[in-house]
């Protein structure tokens, strides 16, 4: 077990080295993996290298990543976060924190329609930041609230992230799905009680405007949410419904977006370029990641290092809970490293027989997992969220990175509720049958 915990080391260790020499995260995978089989097994590592490829890249699944990224590219020049901004201010101004709330239940729904963190993050902050510097909002709060309720994009179905982890646990997609409702409405709620706190304490962070709406003015106003609602009824009202599958329910989901894009009068035969390239190259990029990580994993599993490590890790005697406390740490130290996709790639094989040895469930770990990368979303110096707001405010890194770490900690709080209380993901995937 010395001589695989050794092989492990050393093949950590390459993948660091060439990490850090800023080779892409995909043909980083792929290096390690070849010279990893090349070095301590006498199997052709070329023939297993094409093997593990196309064994990967085969799986019907992989075919809703990019419908959902092209869904997630035309809601972003749609004009759709316009309507849910001018929807939302009536119902939200008055509240403590004011429109900070925006933020939060702007980034909850459109999550909801998007699938990635990232695309919450820039669609949402490019109304609401501008917004709140006119107004006057605390910018400190402004931009650390959208860097942690981006991350939604993650959490909240449908969710590329856990398309991923589904194929890759051998688990349901529809099931992921499910379990992450309950966990981002949790996330979210605990977001806007803490802005909600903020705002009670300190009334100076959002200021009062002289505006006032009558009820008429905001039940009229719920229209322009119509567009959200009714994609995300026609992709997850499909699939909880069994009348899609995710793939299906992606297509479809496209189909809406791109309808209501051309209703709003923001689509043309330009912009569809734009958004076909635009996922063409996100996809590209993970599925470099997927298909690295999966080589990567077969030679691992090769050498033995994933058996190694658990049984290594199983000797320590740890209870369940520190074993997940453990985890934990790892995961956010992996986060200052490592975008989400590679961290659940690479230690997925690793860190899920030693979970459900210990008694979880796999969807739950997923949930978790997820929130742990949502984490690294705001972690410096690979924290995505960071980078994304970093370029609508032209703030340095480091200062948005501290405002983003009240919502750090939120973040860990919740994980540590959802460890305690797993029925929190587990309650709506066990109350219904889909695949």
């Amino acid at each position: 077990m010395e001589a695989n915990l050794a092989m492990a080391l050393v093949v950590f260790g390459i993948l660091f080295l060439t990490l850090a020499a800023g080779i892409w995260v995909g043909f980083s995978l792929f290096i390690v993996g070849f010279m990893g089989m090349v070095i301590f097994s006498p199997l052709p590592a070329g023939n297993n290298m094409a093997s593990s490829v196309w064994s990967t890249i085969e799986k019907w699944e992989y075919v809703a990543l990019p419908l959902f990224i092209l869904m997630g590219e035309i809601l972003y020049r749609s004009g759709i976060s316009e309507k849910l901004f001018k929807s939302l201010v009536p119902w939200l101004y008055r509240l403590p924190g004011g429109l900070l709330l925006m933020n939060i239940v702007s980034c909850t729904l459109f999550a909801a329609v998007s699938g990635s963190s990232a695309a919450t993050t820039a669609t949402v902050g490019r109304i609401t930041l501008a917004e709140f510097d006119k107004l006057g909002y605390d910018r400190r709060l402004a931009m650390g609230s959208l860097a942690g309720a981006g991350t939604l994009g993650f959490l909240i179905p449908p969710s590329l992230i856990m398309i991923v982890y589904a194929i890759l646990a051998e688990v349901s997609i529809g099931k992921m799905f499910m379990a992450g409702i309950l966990p981002g409405l949790l996330l979210s709620g605990i977001y806007s009680s803490y802005i909600i706190y903020r705002g009670i304490r300190n009334p100076e962070i959002a200021p009062k405007t002289q505006e006032s709406y009558s009820w008429k003015e905001r039940l009229v106003g719920l229209k322009d949410l119509a567009p959200t609602l009714i994609l995300i009824l026609m992709v997850l009202g499909s699939i909880y419904g069994g009348v899609a599958t995710p793939t299906e329910a992606a297509a479809l989901g496209v189909l809406g977006a791109a309808v209501f894009a051309f209703l709003n009068r923001q689509m043309n035969f330009k912009i569809l370029f734009k958004c076909l390239v635009g996922a063409v190259k996100t996809n590209a990029m993970i599925m470099m990641i997927v298909v690295g990580a999966g080589f990567l994993s077969r030679v691992m599993g090769f050498l033995g290092i994933p058996a190694a490590i658990t049984r290594t890790i199983t000797e320590l005697g740890l209870s369940p809970y520190m074993l997940m406390i453990l985890l934990g740490v790892f995961y956010v130290i992996l986060g200052c490293l490592l975008d989400g996709f590679s961290i659940v790639v690479m230690t997925l094989p690793i860190a899920l027989p030693m979970v459900t040895a210990a008694g979880f469930d796999p969807i739950w770990f997923g949930i978790y997992l997820i929130l742990m990368v949502e984490v690294s979303q705001i972690t410096p110096p690979v924290g995505f969220n960071l980078f994304v707001i970093q370029g609508l405010t032209d703030e340095p890194i480091v200062k948005v990175a501290r405002y983003a770490l009240p919502f750090f900690f939120l973040m860990l709080l919740t994980t540590a509720i959802l460890t305690i209380f797993p029925k929190i993901a587990l309650f709506l995937p066990n109350l219904m049958t889909i695949k």
